[in-house]
């Protein structure tokens, strides 16, 4: 007999047992089993492994960066490369720099590559004077409150705290800021002194582009003095005329089994079937649209509000933070131009990189169709930049449209100009250039590689998670407008988003990728702490959270301190948007007091800056003597700057003080964090 573990007893009568008992023969069929699937599922991986070529690599560092603990030193020595280009990008644009630089190096006999500063070991720097003639370039964009972008935030923080010896690094930097905002290019600036400071070797002055200007005009010029510094540091000489040589090379597979092809995923095949936690640029979630009605009482415009379901997501923010939403371009426009190019959208193809030691392997998700990449990966609404009309010449069979666009590809005082006023001020994307040069027929693949990645867009979160634990809510101006050629543009993410209704009945609901991104736009630590929130518009977003999550506190008998709201909409019975909850926030004491301005409802415009210039003493109270905080959210190039000057004119007044002691006691304040913007352009 057996024990309760199956272990034999003897037993006073005594048998003849076979050798190979009937439990044996059970496992020996189980291991044979066992091994048979997994041979056979390995082989299946490794056949699959053969269709690689046509995936996007999930990191933006090769094989050789992988296995080589991240060395762009060793990637670059490897391949007998003598130029890097970093970049720090939140948006796309100095990525997109970061790859002209790259690309014209071959012209000045500099082979060239492109680096993600997040995915290398920045200590690498040190050893770039064992590489003969090297030069590092870095493209550096500043966010937010003068804020360096997700990617370079590990290499800014070891230029901080490190003293790595960089004597024998060659090196030039552009920056690319905004003068709108208080901290313009303050990124850039300070790696191109810090780099000095550290013993490397400045080859030509910082570039400040401009993106409240012309960025694109800024780039081009600097870089032209850039390879004129260039030679004459290496006592070298351009090899001749720049040729527009493919990055990319055109890829047919129409063979490729359709579970292998992309339909519109950021980085991972079949992430919306399949999600995964955590979620984030490069794994968004797909969100249903819980919510989506108009604020907006009356009148010709529209403000929605929009509620995405996060239940089930895992997914965690604070109040103040943003959430990115992925758009994907109106099939109207897609469709365009695969008429104007008379095109196959439904074909099936891929981009490799001509260079097979790059990092990058496509310009976006492949396989896919061009349907997939017009919709989801490129951006074709905003305003091509100059080198894709250089590009574009060789395709146009009629002289008038080459000349055209030699014209403005060219930085000559009558191209600038001339792009000014064809492309900036009249606002043209690509579809309205192919429609207006009709001699012009790109290749469509060629077209693809040229154009920008269509990216996501940001939005204050409105609501506070403390309240809404199972919801992120955005307040969104719908964005249409006419042009000087009389067309319409209409923004691609809230003209996508005002498609999105949710239905009562039990259809699949609409659903659009998301993610978080966080922000240094918080509350005070401490409930108790007295706040001044200047929000007209849609930048009253944010406020709504604060109050919520007051609010909240307020509920579950904790003290807080002074709320102060200014608010400004054009008409009271027009757009003032949740009028009904400020008002219900006033009666029941979360908001202290609630400063409103509305512009058109008088013969005289009446803004919230007026209305700050009036109340002086209630913000000294606050801002001065109880040491609270001064939140601004909106309109940078306007109302925040008026907002700030006014602001250092009362403590100039209030606090008895001169000009440059009220910017002091200013800048401190936003160095504690009490005073904080959240503004856009």
């Amino acid at each position: 007999m057996e024990n309760s573990e199956g272990v034999k007893i003897e037993s006073t009568v005594v048998t003849e047992e076979p050798l190979i008992s009937a439990l044996d023969i059970a496992l020996f069929v189980v291991i044979i089993t066992v091994a048979y699937f997994w041979y056979f599922r390995r082989d299946k991986q490794s056949s699959s492994s053969e269709k690689k070529p046509y995936t996007i690599q999930p990191s933006s560092l090769s094989s050789i960066e992988q296995t080589s603990n991240s060395s762009f030193i060793k990637k670059l020595k490897s391949t007998g490369r003598s130029l890097v280009v970093f970049y720090g990008s939140q948006t796309g644009t100095a990525e997109e720099f970061a790859g002209r630089i790259a690309k014209e190096g071959a012209r000045y006999k500099m082979k060239g590559m492109v680096a993600d500063p997040e995915e290398c070991d920045m200590a690498d720097l040190v050893e770039m004077k064992e590489i003969q003639k090297s030069l590092a370039i870095f493209c550096i964009a500043t966010y937010g409150e003068g804020d360096p972008t997700d990617n370079a935030m590990d290499f800014y923080e070891w230029l901080q705290n490190g003293d790595a010896d960089l004597e024998g690094l060659n090196y030039a930097v552009f920056g690319l800021g905004n003068k709108t905002y208080e901290h313009y290019n303050e990124i850039a600036i300070y790696i191109d002194q810090r780099l000095e400071e550290l013993g490397a070797t400045r080859v030509h002055e910082i570039g400040l582009g401009d993106d409240d200007a012309n960025i694109e005009d800024d780039f081009v010029s600097w870089k032209e003095k850039l390879w004129e510094s260039v030679c004459s540091h290496y006592g070298i000489e351009e090899t001749g005329e720049e040729s527009n040589i493919r990055q990319y090379k055109l890829v047919d597979c129409s063979e490729v089994l359709p579970e292998r092809i992309f339909s519109g995923e950021i980085s991972r095949l079949k992430s919306y079937e399949n999600q995964r936690f955590p979620f984030d640029v490069k794994n968004p979630y797909l969100s249903k649209i819980a919510v989506n009605r108009e604020l907006h009482k009356s009148g010709d415009r529209s403000c929605m509000h929009i509620e995405f379901d996060i239940d089930g997501s895992k997914m965690r923010h604070d109040t103040g933070d943003h959430v990115a939403v992925y758009p994907k371009n109106s099939s109207e426009l897609v469709d365009k131009i695969g008429e104007l190019l008379n095109a196959d959208l439904d074909a099936v193809f891929s981009l490799l990189n001509t260079d097979e030691e790059s990092s990058k392997k496509h310009p976006f998700p492949c396989p896919c169709t061009y349907r997939t990449a017009l919709t989801y990966y490129l951006d074709i609404t905003s305003n091509p930049r100059t080198h894709i009309m250089k590009e574009l010449i060789e395709y146009a069979s009629d002289p008038k449209d080459q000349e055209k666009l030699k014209l403005m590809a060219s930085s000559t005082p009558e191209g600038k100009k001339e792009f000014h006023e064809w492309i900036l001020r009249d606002n043209r994307n690509i579809v309205h250039i192919l429609e207006d040069l009709p001699s012009v027929k790109p290749d469509l693949d060629h077209l693809c590689e040229l154009l920008p990645r269509l990216q996501c867009r940001y939005y204050p979160i409105s609501s506070s998670p403390k309240v809404y634990p199972k919801s992120i809510h955005i307040t969104a101006v719908l964005v249409n407008y006419t042009t000087s050629t009389n067309r319409v543009n209409k923004g691609v993410a809230t003209n996508l988003l005002a498609q999105l209704i949710p239905t009562n009945d039990e259809l699949p609901q609409p659903t659009i990728p998301i993610y978080i991104r966080r922000s240094q736009f918080r509350l005070p630590p401490k409930s108790q702490t007295p706040i001044i929130m200047i929000g007209p518009g849609t930048g009253l977003a944010p406020f709504r959270g604060f109050i919520q999550e007051r609010d909240y506190a307020r509920k579950e008998g904790r003290e807080i301190g002074e709320m102060v709201l200014y608010f400004g909409c054009r008409k009271k019975d027009e757009d003032f948007i949740y009028e009904n909850e400020l008002q219900e926030y006033v009666a029941n004491g979360t908001l202290t007091k609630l400063h409103l301005a509305f512009s058109r409802d008088q013969p005289e415009k009446k803004y919230v800056t007026h209305l700050l210039e009036q109340n002086a003493d209630e913000l000294w109270n606050i801002i001065g003597e109880k040491s609270g905080h001064l939140y601004v959210c909106g309109d940078a190039r306007g109302m925040a700057k008026d907002v700030h000057s006014i602001i250092v004119k009362v403590v100039m007044e209030k606090g008895q003080m001169t000009n440059s002691q009220a910017l002091n006691y200013v800048k401190k304040m936003e160095q504690q964090k009490r005073y904080s913007a959240d503004v856009w352009s």
